[in-house]
């Protein structure tokens, strides 16, 4: 595993490339753009102000960025560092904005979330949609990039408008029966959109492309509800993590309840392996020291190595109790994503913050749970196979993989604290992101296989 030289980032904006090729990176005002393996300096482009949002194009030959302060985007292309497109939403103000599938389309939604603006980069045409919903996920398009769903409320009632992406025509519009939608989402194969209520009722609707209501879903009723979703890669499961600690997977046929995923804080079943994050004494022999030491071994010596023991069943994890008269409770499941061969779930608890827990989909039991010393940041599946990478706001990034676990220190000076990570479309490499910069991590050939 090699690591390239720090790179300066705020604002988290670091993005690899679909094709990935490039990596561009965000510094206050300015984008820059590299050679993923190489970070050789591709391009410099000045924005007029903070860049607070950056995107690639599908098709990654251009890149949008947004200063939502300004109401502005720009958009720049690599294959004519000349040109460049600004739209300036003026006084309507703008608060997100992103990329149609099609990369040449651009929605921008306007403060208030009063419509969203479709701007053509082809013919400079523009088009909108009234009513968007303020919501977490209030726009979703279909895998295929062919269908566009948008959350939409008008008279106090919640709406669902498909559109169709190739000239934003209306395919459908219908009303659902939620309190208060929170979010939309297309299953991978694009046949069934998931629509789920405020966390205040536990409600989760399926609707098919035609507008019809498919399934129902209700756990329980009178407490807080729905936290987070994912859908498997063949669209066959949908697991949904709530409030009150567990995962529930529903499957693609009846879309009935086939498993229920509990994370207590004691685990005894001697089937789960847990890995324990253990600190263990740096490897520096007295002999080696020398005055002034020099720059690696002054970093060696001042990080503190880490590596993985195997605990004995039961096993008690730290468990914290939300502050209940705050808003947006650290409890349960808030964090959810399947393996891309659909063999494991990766889950986290906000009750016990420092655990990974990895489910058997095949078994549908649990299988492994990676007890860390810090407290989960992020965590992301490699795109080509079973193995998952973790960062826990330290300068260590963690690998699972059913072979086994490891966790690595990167070999940086000063403070870096890995609050986020990203991989390579092709698995054989990864951006690290923390507040104030960013490196890749490069993995061998045998490593990758």
């Amino acid at each position: 595993m090699n690591f390239s030289e720090p790179c300066r980032l705020s604002g988290l904006l670091g993005r690899i490339s679909p094709d990935g090729r490039c990596l561009a990176s965000c510094v206050q005002y300015r984008l820059i753009v590299r050679d993923v393996s190489t970070l050789q300096i591709l391009q410099l482009y000045t924005c007029l102000d903070q860049i607070q949002y950056v995107e690639w194009s599908s098709d990654s030959l251009f890149i949008l960025c947004a200063m939502y302060k300004r109401g502005i985007v720009q958009v720049w292309s690599l294959e004519q560092p000349d040109w460049h497109c600004k739209i300036d939403e003026g006084s309507a103000g703008l608060v997100a904005s992103c990329w149609s599938p099609d990369g040449r389309h651009i929605l921008n939604t306007t403060e208030f979330h009063l419509r969203i603006t479709v701007w053509s980069l082809c013919t400079k045409s523009v088009s909108y949609i009234k009513y968007p919903k303020a919501c977490q996920q209030g726009i979703a398009f279909t895998k295929d990039g062919r269908y566009m769903a948008v959350a939409e409320r008008r008279d106090c009632k919640d709406f669902i408008s498909l559109f169709v992406c190739s000239d934003w025509q209306l395919l459908r519009h219908f009303d659902t029966e939620t309190q208060d939608l929170f979010g939309i989402e297309w299953a991978p194969n694009g046949c069934v959109l998931a629509v789920w209520d405020t966390c205040l009722e536990y409600k989760i609707l399926l609707y098919s492309l035609d507008g019809r209501l498919l399934s129902t879903y209700r756990a329980y009723e009178w407490s807080l509800g729905i936290k987070s979703i994912a859908w498997s890669p063949s669209s066959q499961f949908l697991a949904i993590g709530s409030y009150d600690e567990k995962v529930r997977i529903l499957n693609h046929v009846t879309w009935k309840k086939i498993a229920e995923f509990e994370h207590p804080a004691t685990v005894a079943n001697t089937k789960t392996v847990v890995y324990k994050e253990v600190e263990k004494p740096s490897a520096v022999e007295m002999e080696r020291l020398s005055f002034p030491p020099t720059r690696a071994l002054a970093s060696s010596l001042f990080s503190t190595q880490s590596k993985y023991d195997i605990s004995q069943v039961p096993v008690s994890f730290q468990y914290i109790k939300p502050v209940a008269d705050r808003a947006n409770p650290k409890m349960g499941i808030g964090m959810l994503a399947f393996s891309p061969d659909n063999c494991f779930l990766a889950t986290k608890n906000d009750n016990i913050p420092n655990a990974v827990w990895i489910w058997d989909i095949q078994k549908l039991k649990l299988s492994v749970v990676l007890e860390q010393l810090c407290a989960i940041q992020s965590f992301q599946w490699d795109p080509r196979q079973p193995r998952l990478a973790v960062c826990t706001g330290n300068s260590k990034v963690y690998l699972w993989s059913p072979a086994g676990c490891v966790s690595v220190q990167v070999p940086m000076e000063g403070d870096f604290q890995i609050v986020s990570l990203c991989w390579h479309p092709s698995g054989d490499s990864m951006a690290l992101l923390s507040k104030e910069n960013f490196c890749m991590c490069y993995l061998e050939r045998e490593e990758v296989k």
